[in-house]
């Protein structure tokens, strides 16, 4: 190895090798090839410490492959043997008085080609690096009897999960868990790692899940999603689990779930329930995607350009379904899962259905301060709101295997929802003198529905020469959402004398109604040249067709809302049409793979106001040239560079915003002059693992700079009224920047797994304020110290904190800045007692210095803690009292600061509380009952 050859190379020279007493004591053997039963001569052989991994003793085999290592002193030790081109043999053994010679025998060594680039060791890894994909060994990691499988992720170097089941790896946000590389009730992630059980866990794969298509040719195409595969054991694909779990507490809190799985090998089916108000049953970080309607439809393809049918923020479509810790919530939804394989695993299906309803009812305060160069304006903000969604989602994936050459995979999704928002919003904006400029009373109410449904369907065709394959992917997208509800403003505006100069009153009835069908084609062909290059060419065929009307009415004498306005009414129609060809080559030689090349989309569309019989007309061209490089320096180590240039379209809402009067004190123009911005994206990671001390490393970093950027450009005038429009800056080129890195060290003497990390991000950016413009520079800075620790049947402990510092610079505001340091930590522990006791607990603590900004500190530390005790001989039962934010700080408060912004905000969330719980595992899974120890 010649990590290890090298350490001794430089600790001879360095007179540092370790001196031990010595004794006679020895070890032997001999090394040879395990197919061929050559002698492998002059074979590195390494003896080292195993409590320190200190080297002791070095040598190389003769030219019969044998070597001894004599007059050693007793004690633990781990021996290395290597030959190139070979994989490397580790095996840990004891000198004492029963052994005082250990012979090995033959030492067997495998060519590295023939274990498909496995590293060979006499014992599992706790962490495997393939390439992208990082694999941790569930074994290496010890979790209680009965724990989930986030459970298990918490104890994973470089995966960290927050309260409310957030997965975030290697410092970006998980976005899809599977199980055995299948979904698993589709979008939720949690359904996996809060229900499945840990012991179940063979491995865990952590990876950038690319597009069917790029996993079939092998070629990056820039789609990629942060992705944990949970990989189950052979044995535990068989047999029943599940839970059920009650509680209820104080202040009229409630929760419960019920979840039943039954797996039987290639046959799987699972259901589930939950209610709850607690925000923890049910809902998580994915609300959006589980409760939101469509809405307004946003699509990219794969040149880039984003289309909008709205023009501005409709307050009777402005909630979006999400539970943002604003409110109190309450939950009540269920769903069915159901997936399996026959014959032979060449066919298979996989399908889920859900349903849930989510209400939410609050209220929310906002103090705000636009410090603007020609003065200062304040605005107060009250709001009450009562919101609810209801929601239905299927979908299917059916997979069939035609021969050993073509496959086809089907998937089908769809949805059905509707909504119901009542809102009561009041505001006062003042002069730095205390002057009032404006007050605003609004009141709204609305009724939403809406359907999609997506279909897409693959065909994937490998041909005769070996690594030929042709592949053709077709999707459809069909959408709709609808919306009526009533708008009431009044808006009093104030003269320099402070008496109200002007009033506007808007009484209307809104009726939205948009529709949306987006279909793709695309063809991939793939020619190989060499053994090491080949070519993948691609066509890509989008048709995009929508309309959006969008109808307000006014109330006439009769009180009936019949009379159309014309100006803030419109019917639009787009069609939209693109093609895109693109060449990327693909290099494979040794450690080394290189992708590059470019994609060039044509895009035209076509959009007309059907009330105004105006027609806008576009065509524009997107460039997308990509490289990516990645090397592996060895099983355990690799490193990745990738760069990508892509065009940003203005959108619809950017261009030719439809006329919105709900808020006149926010009024959005169109700006049709707006041209493409064109961004540089250049990334880089590095990953390494080390059998020795369990010590792992990754960092990652990107840049980017955008020119010919689209900038917002917003006048206020004197009675507080904002007007927005974007432009395209000219001469300055906005840019960001982040770095993440994580290093973690398992302490043996101590049993104490200790990491670090270190990241920072910042960026260039410009905005117009009243003409001027406005460079804002801004960064932030942190650092990380975890410490982690479990003794089997006593305690566990995981504690994450470190410092946190802010930077930020307006070139408007150079007096007024947010610059100051933080501190932010979180930990959580178990401590287990006698008669199946257990205390536990869990708290977050934020810290933020005072700034010019803000001129108190401000201070949280959130607390939950339980009582348990686990009941029957499997300790399946458990009964538990918990309290929720121990020290009531969870007081609805939240503050933050921009260039030229800052905003104070108090609302109503769910405060501390006592809940009585009682929890029931049940699982016979593999034959019989388990428990793991």
């Amino acid at each position: 190895m010649k990590r290890l050859l090298v350490t001794f190379i430089m600790a001879c020279a360095c007179g540092l090798l370790v001196s031990a007493q010595e004794g006679d004591y020895s070890v032997a053997g001999t090394v040879v090839d395990t197919a061929s039963g050559q002698k492998l001569a002059m074979s590195s052989i390494v003896l080292v410490h195993a409590k320190d991994s200190m080297l002791y003793r070095f040598t190389r085999s003769d030219d019969a492959g044998k070597f001894k290592l004599s007059n050693l002193d007793t004690g633990t030790y781990m021996l290395f043997a290597t030959f190139p081109e070979y994989a490397d043999y580790v095996e840990r053994f004891t000198l004492d008085s029963t052994t005082r010679l250990m012979d090995f025998g033959n030492i067997g060594l495998v060519l590295r080609s023939k274990l498909l680039e496995e590293v060979l060791v006499n014992r599992s890894q706790a962490i495997t690096i393939r390439g992208d994909t990082t694999e941790y060994d569930a074994a290496s990691f010890t979790i209680q009897p009965n724990a989930k499988v986030e459970d298990l992720l918490k104890q994973l170097p470089g995966i960290q999960v927050d309260q409310d089941g957030k997965i975030t790896a290697q410092g970006q946000t998980v976005n899809k868990v599977l199980v055995d590389g299948e979904e698993f009730f589709g979008d939720d992630p949690t359904l996996v790692t809060r229900n499945l059980r840990g012991d179940m866990v063979d491995k865990v794969q952590l990876y950038d899940k690319r597009s069917d298509q790029a996993e079939f040719t092998g070629v990056d195409d820039g789609e990629r999603s942060k992705t944990i595969n949970i990989k189950l054991k052979e044995d535990k694909k068989k047999g029943y689990f599940g839970k059920v779990d009650a509680g209820a507490g104080t202040n009229e809190m409630y929760q419960g779930q019920a979840m039943f799985n039954r797996f039987d090998n290639k046959q799987r089916f699972s259901a589930f329930g939950t209610i709850g108000n607690t925000g923890r049953t049910g809902l998580n970080w994915q609300d959006a995607d589980k409760y939101a309607p469509s809405g307004n439809m946003t699509l990219m393809d794969g040149g880039g350009i984003m289309i909008s049918f709205s023009g501005g923020q409709d307050e009777i479509e402005s909630w979006g379904g999400r539970y943002d810790g604003h409110g109190i919530p309450s939950v009540l939804n269920g769903g069915v899962f159901y997936s399996n394989k026959w014959n032979d695993g060449k066919q298979s299906i996989n399908g889920n259905y859900k349903i849930g309803e989510l209400g939410v009812k609050g209220t929310s305060s906002t103090i705000t301060q636009n410090n603007l160069p020609t003065g200062t304006i304040n605005t107060v903000s009250g709001q009450d709101f009562d919101r609810r969604i209801f929601r239905q989602r299927g979908g299917a994936i059916f997979e069939a295997q035609f021969d050993s050459t073509s496959n086809l995979k089907v998937t089908l999704n769809g949805s059905l929802k509707n909504g119901e928002t009542t809102e009561l919003n009041e505001s006062e904006g003042t002069n730095g003198a205390g002057q009032m400029l404006n007050a605003s009373t609004r009141n709204t109410n609305n009724k939403t529905e809406g359907q999609d449904v997506y279909l897409s369907a693959l065909w994937t065709k490998k041909l005769r020469k070996k690594g030929r394959t042709l592949s053709w992917e077709v999707n459809e997208t069909i959408d709709q959402s609808k919306a009526n509800g009533f708008l009431y403003s009044e808006n009093s505006f104030y003269n320099d004398g402070g008496e109200v100069d002007s009033v506007l009153l808007v009484d209307q009835m809104k009726v939205n109604d948009t529709k949306n069908s987006v279909f793709n084609s695309n063809i991939t062909y793939s020619e190989p040249f060499t053994s090491t290059l080949s070519l993948v060419l691609n066509y890509r065929l989008t048709a995009n067709n929508g309309t959006s009307l969008r109808q307000s009415f006014n109330p006439l004498g009769s009180g009936d809302y019949t009379d159309l306005d014309s100006l803030y009414s419109n019917d639009f129609k787009l069609n939209q049409f693109a093609n895109q060809l693109g060449a990327i080559f693909n290099f494979k030689k040794g450690k080394s793979t290189l992708n590059f090349g470019t994609r060039v989309s044509r895009v035209q569309f076509d959009q007309t106001d059907r009330y105004s019989d105006n027609r806008f007309e576009r065509s524009f061209t997107n460039y997308n040239p990509q490289l990516r490089w990645q090397y592996r320096f060895s099983q355990q180590k690799s490193f990745n560079v990738s760069y990508n240039g892509s065009n940003s379209q203005p959108t619809i809402n950017q261009i030719q915003p439809v006329r919105v009067n709900d808020d006149p004190m926010n009024i959005v123009l169109g700006n049709p002059d707006l041209k493409p911005s064109y961004t540089n994206r250049l990334h880089m990671s590095y990953n390494s693992f080390k059998v020795l001390g369990n010590q792992y490393m990754y960092f990652s970093g990107s840049f980017s700079n955008t020119n010919n950027a689209i900038v917002s450009n917003t006048y206020t005038d004197s009675v507080g009224r904002n007007t927005f429009q974007y432009a395209n800056l000219d001469g300055e080129t906005p840019m960001n920047y982040y770095f993440y890195s994580n290093f973690s060290k398992n302490i043996k003497k101590w049993n104490l797994n200790v990491g670090l990390g270190l990241n920072t991000n910042g960026n260039i950016y410009y905005n117009l304020a009243n003409g001027e413009l406005n460079r804002t520079v801004s960064s932030s800075y942190g650092g990380s110290l975890s410490l982690r620790q479990y003794i089997q049947k006593k305690y566990d402990f995981n504690i994450n904190f470190g410092p946190s510092y802010n930077y930020g610079e307006s070139s408007l505001q150079p007096d007024r800045n947010n610059n100051g340091w933080g501190m932010n930590g979180r930990y959580s522990f178990n401590i287990y007692l006698p008669w199946k006791f257990q205390i536990s607990s869990e708290g977050n603590y934020t810290y933020t210095a005072a700034t010019q900004s803000f001129n108190e500190d401000f201070e949280r530390f959130i607390v939950d803690a339980s009582v348990s005790k686990k009941f029957l001989k499997d300790e399946t039962l458990r009964f538990g009292v918990g309290v929720n934010d121990i020290f009531n700080q969870n007081t609805g408060f939240s503050r933050s600061a921009s260039s030229t912004y800052i905003t104070q905000n108090r609302y109503t969330t769910i405060t501390r509380y006592l809940m009585f719980s009682l929890t029931w595992d049940f699982n016979k899974m593999g034959g019989g009952a388990s428990i793991q120890n």
